[in-house]
């Protein structure tokens, strides 16, 4: 009955998570796109304070945005905030990575061949791992190093690719990415929270009070949403990546995140110009290009038999299956983390297994499953079953 439960407040708070995401990055597309697709005022605008216009149709009806220079002559009754989807996001997300990562440590945050540890331990490394990147983030943000945008995304990046290497030595290989995304969803909901909102209750505080909006605030809120806007592509990617265990257990899964993180926050990087006005499609061919040299690069070696070896026989597969993979894929698991067969595969008879061949091959070879290799499948029967499955 427990793993029941968890099985219900896992699909419940996945959903909320990915609603209040969608709510989320939805909102700083649009507001990215806004602020770079503002035009210049007439005159009249312009003696208002007004620094830029848009007119847009949508659901039937016209709009006309305008967004300040620096603020309003006073401030309006109905001024409308956008926070609680970043907050929204991240609370759902945490309370995810507990439910799923830190009471099934065991299955999906520990890999005992990377380092022992226990199920407190394994918490207490994944929440200081966070921390350590948040923290890092934090002061980059802070100091003099963000006027200059271009050293602080190479310094960035550079620190996230260590991350991402350091996390991989820890933890098991599904625990590494989601952590790594963990950092990322932080970094994005503390910008909203330690840099943006702070600086917009500034700008209102400012307005208020009848005075002019200190430029530096707006500014800085400026560039932590951009921040966050190149964050989306990767981070999305991050909340998929456990349905696609050839990326995070390949045997440089560390790297294959850094580039695809990388590819994904370029080719967005396409749309802010051309949001600006400036097409460079160039940009989308060339992302294209490296996403398909990566794809090459990680394709799997093709599987045969070695010399002298011979293939299973049914009813042998059937056995090792029994000892390595039946405590989760069978009809009732005996593993007491789950509920019902992951992903719906069962594994209980010959037929079941080669039904699901494109399912089972990438997790044995990439060593997915079994998760955590609680069952201790050895390197041997990984390969028999692998050439039974491939005949």
């Amino acid at each position: 009955m427990e793993a029941y439960i968890f099985e219900w407040l896992n699909m419940f708070f996945r959903w909320f998570h990915v609603i209040a995401g969608v709510a989320w990055i939805g909102a700083s597309f649009y507001f990215v796109w806004l602020d770079n697709s503002l035009e210049n005022p007439p005159q009249w605008k312009k003696d208002k304070g007004i620094g830029g216009d848009l007119w847009a149709i949508h659901g039937g009806g016209f709009y006309e945005v305008a967004k300040y220079k620096l603020g309003p002559e006073s401030e309006p009754e109905n001024l409308h905030w956008f926070k609680w989807e970043a907050y929204t996001t991240w609370l759902t997300g945490m309370v995810m990575l507990w439910i799923v990562y830190y009471v099934g440590a065991e299955s999906f945050l520990i890999d005992n061949s990377r380092m022992e540890m226990t199920q407190w331990q394994a918490i207490g490394a994944g929440l200081g791992f966070i921390a350590v990147g948040v923290a890092v983030y934090e002061a980059m943000v802070r100091s003099p190093l963000r006027h200059n945008a271009k050293l602080f995304g190479l310094i960035l990046f550079g620190f996230l690719a260590f991350m991402s290497w350091f996390s991989h030595e820890i933890f098991s290989a599904r625990g590494a990415y989601i952590h790594m995304g963990a950092i990322i969803g932080t970094i994005m909901a503390g910008n909203v929270f330690l840099g943006i909102m702070p600086a917009q209750s500034a700008l209102v505080a400012a307005v208020k009070r009848g005075e002019s909006p200190d430029p530096k605030y707006g500014a800085f809120a400026k560039l932590r949403s951009t921040h966050n806007n190149y964050l989306t592509l990767p981070i999305i990617f991050i909340m998929i990546s456990n349905h696609y265990p050839m990326t995070y257990s390949h045997e440089f899964g560390w790297l294959v995140l850094v580039a695809i993180s990388f590819i994904a926050a370029f080719a967005r990087h396409f749309f802010n110009l051309r949001h600006r006005g400036v097409t460079k499609p160039s940009i989308l061919v060339a992302a294209a290009i490296m996403l398909v040299i990566l794809a090459a690069a990680m394709a799997p070696a093709k599987i045969e038999a070695q010399k002298g070896e011979a293939v299973l026989t049914d009813a042998q597969a059937v056995s090792i299956m029994q000892q390595r993979c039946t405590s989760c894929h069978a009809v009732s698991p005996t593993n007491a983390g789950f509920a019902s067969a992951p992903a719906g595969i069962v594994l209980e008879t010959a037929e079941q297994a080669l039904a699901v061949t494109d399912k089972m091959i990438p997790a044995l070879q990439t060593g997915y499953m079994p998760l955590g290799n609680l069952t201790q499948m050895t390197d041997q029967e990984r390969q028999q079953l692998m050439v039974w499955l491939s005949k």
